[in-house]
């Protein structure tokens, strides 16, 4: 019996991520692929490994019993290849995003790019995106990932996504009279720039009430009812539903993820970290729209 690498990849991103619908996107394949690996994988076990119930997947007994041996044979096999194909970069990168990149993200990309180039270091720091801008600009920071306004994209800019952005709130609470207790992400949020003088020339009267660096802070403050906040399509769900003000107010604008690095020619440290930043961010994202 030999089980292969990636049918062993393929039957952990199912369990690990919820079914094939996610595993496939995790793996950046099709979803036939991913299933014809496990099918594959209980062809040369000789017995399932995988419970279908409905849209539901959990291991059976012996897939139980094989979880753990694969899980740290793709793991060794990971660090193997990634040994092996490590470069001699060297030098310090200094690194910011603001909190729409989730810190698990980050850690997840700074991993990756340390096996990869474990001669070179990166500095990391979570600040807002007008501070990020600022920063990359004056060159206190080598690498900027942020958010800002589709129509302000530089043509240097790496685009990661763009989004749709509106106002939300939560299901449990419309919020719709009186004084409007907002939620943003702190004095230097990036979006009051424009969301502020929307509800002035609104007349709508607000108050900041919750300040947050992250979104999925926001999203939890959302969630438990405590005010209105700015944020994308993929965070509206079941807890969090679009908010409908009292009056018309203007369209919030398209905002875009980008990655900015310092003017001019970007050292093989620079490009090996965003090449890193663009293969993680983007994995399993729908095309930017």
């Amino acid at each position: 019996m030999q089980l292969d690498i990636e049918s062993l990849r393929a039957l952990l991103a199912v369990l690990d991520h919820g079914g094939m619908t996610a595993a496939a996107k995790r793996l950046n394949m099709g979803q036939s692929a991913v299933s014809r690996k496990v099918q594959r994988l209980e062809d040369r076990v000789g017995r399932p490994l995988l419970i279908r119930d409905g849209h539901t997947l959990r291991p059976t007994r012996d897939g139980r019993a094989l979880l753990a041996d694969a899980r740290s044979m793709v793991e060794l096999h990971d660090r193997s290849v990634a040994r092996l194909n490590s470069s001699d970069l060297t030098g310090t990168v200094k690194l910011s995003c603001n909190g729409e990149v989730d810190t698990a993200q980050v850690a997840s990309l700074l991993g990756t790019f340390k096996c990869q180039h474990p001669g070179a270091r990166v500095e990391f720091m979570l600040d807002h995106s007008g501070n990020l801008i600022d920063w990359v600009d004056s060159g206190e920071v080598d690498v900027a990932v942020f958010q800002l306004i589709a129509d302000q994209v530089r043509p240097t800019d790496i685009v990661l996504w763009t989004e749709q952005i509106y106002w939300a709130t939560s299901a449990s609470d419309p919020f719709s009279d009186g004084r409007v207790p907002l939620i943003d992400f702190g004095d230097h949020c990036y979006y009051n720039q424009f969301t502020i003088g929307i509800l002035d020339r609104g007349g709508i009267e607000h108050d900041v009430v919750f300040s947050a660096a992250s979104s999925l802070d926001v999203c939890s403050a959302v969630r438990a009812g405590i005010g209105v906040a700015v944020l994308s399509d993929r965070y509206i769900n079941d807890g969090i539903v679009l908010w409908k003000p009292p009056v018309e107010l203007e369209p919030l604008p398209m905002v875009s993820q980008v990655i900015r690095t310092v003017p001019g020619e970007r050292p093989d440290a620079v490009a090996a970290l965003v090449e890193t930043i663009q293969n993680e961010l983007t994995q399993g994202r729908v095309p930017i729209s």
